[in-house]
């Protein structure tokens, strides 16, 4: 029997890395599937829609409101962009021209990353803080809230934040000074979920808005995020992002998502018009929000037990050297974690990464600490079915 991919002549893998974009994401749930096919035989108006998703965004984040995006990524393009234009329909129509706006996103420089680029999309200035002296073996000191707030000018529209366990200064030191001078601290948490608290966390620090992908841990599609925080700013990037070719007139939108008597009209298509959600991401974002806040524990108690029946299955195969592991972030993922026996010789651990990858079926690995000797695998992605499948094509790799 094949499935969709083979029946495309693509070949599905098997995904031991995570739900990582490059990888495809995720699996959904039946029902989150099940709810995008039913969101697909109906129109409705996607102001509306959007609507009750930032009700239903803001009972889980703690936020005032809430957008879906296309991905976290675009959530962040739009949550600048929002920084930057607040509801001014004039200035969001010039972007990515930005005379006459506050244009300068200030980031500390352990926080930098590609993400960051939708800030130069915007037209935006990037403003590096500190030194990481702590990443480059030079010290033990990062950048310093003193330091942002110094930064901190007339022309600052926001303060980028990117939300991992080691970031330093701490977030709600980054709000202090940021707040005191009236600038909003955007939070990418892209990947910081699990666990489940952090949902609530960065708006319960401070953050004016805040960043989550859809489609890793929470389930949903792959093509889905969250934009989570202050009601104008939301309301500032959802302006930015819709369809909105129609006569004031229309646009009606529910004031508490939207306050059309603050707009002395409509903007055009925004710069965040490229990043478009489909209805059928954000009724299958929705439902897979709502599982994942429900859930009991089950999910992590399902990855604790694949993970320990592949340490079983990898554990007698000669020249890996495995153990449990709790992986990378702290996320409390559980990962097991695999080395070539340091009395194997001559296979180094890239070229077992391409054997793993090549052929039929192909095994993707979380290679982040490959450079000292280690790979991860992640339960996040995988089915009982496929434990024996990746001890085999250990076995052969290793010839």
């Amino acid at each position: 029997m094949t499935n969709i991919y083979e029946r495309l002549g693509v070949a599905p893998i098997i995904n031991a890395c995570g739900p990582n974009t490059r990888l495809s994401g995720g699996i959904m749930a039946p029902e989150v599937a099940e709810a995008m096919v039913e969101a697909s035989r109906h129109c409705v108006d996607m102001v509306e829609l959007q609507a009750r998703a930032s009700e239903l965004i803001a009972d889980a984040t703690g936020a005032e409101a809430g957008l879906v995006t296309s991905g976290a990524a675009s959530a962040v393009l739009l949550g600048l962009a929002a920084s930057m234009t607040g509801l001014d329909p004039d200035k969001m129509n010039r972007l990515p021209d930005t005379t006459g706006m506050k244009s300068e996103i200030v980031v500390p420089r352990s926080h930098r990353n590609f993400y960051d680029r939708a800030a130069h999309a915007l037209g935006a200035r990037v403003v590096e803080v500190g030194l990481s002296d702590r990443f480059s073996g030079t010290g033990v000191r990062d950048v310093e809230a003193w330091e942002i707030a110094a930064a901190i000018t007339e022309r600052t529209a926001a303060v980028y934040y990117l939300a991992k366990p080691h970031a330093l200064p701490p977030l709600a030191e980054v709000v202090g000074v940021a707040g005191a001078k009236g600038v909003p601290v955007v939070v990418d948490a892209a990947a910081e979920l699990p666990p489940k608290e952090n949902l609530r966390r960065f708006i319960a620090e401070g953050a004016a808005l805040v960043a989550f992908s859809g489609g890793k841990a929470i389930g949903g599609p792959q093509a889905s995020g969250i934009l989570a925080g202050r009601r104008d700013l939301i309301a500032a990037a959802a302006l930015q992002n819709l369809d909105l070719d129609m006569f004031l007139d229309q646009f009606n939108p529910p004031a508490a998502f939207i306050d059309k008597r603050s707009l002395p009209g409509l903007p055009h298509h925004g710069i965040g018009r490229p990043c478009k959600v489909g209805k059928e991401e954000i009724v299958g974002l929705l439902t897979a929000l709502g599982l994942f806040t429900r859930d009991d524990g089950a999910r992590a108690e399902h990855w604790r037990a694949i993970s320990r029946e592949l340490l079983a299955a990898l554990a007698p195969v000669p020249g890996l050297d495995v153990a449990a592991s709790e992986g990378v972030r702290q996320s409390g993922i559980p990962y097991v974690t695999v080395r070539l026996h340091p009395r194997r010789g001559g296979l180094g651990i890239m070229e077992l990464v391409a054997r793993l990858e090549a052929g039929k079926p192909s095994v993707r690995c979380n290679v982040t600490r490959a450079a000292e000797g280690e790979l991860l695998l992640s339960p996040v992605c995988l089915r009982q079915d496929h434990i024996s499948a990746i001890a085999a094509k250990f076995r052969a790799a290793l010839g």
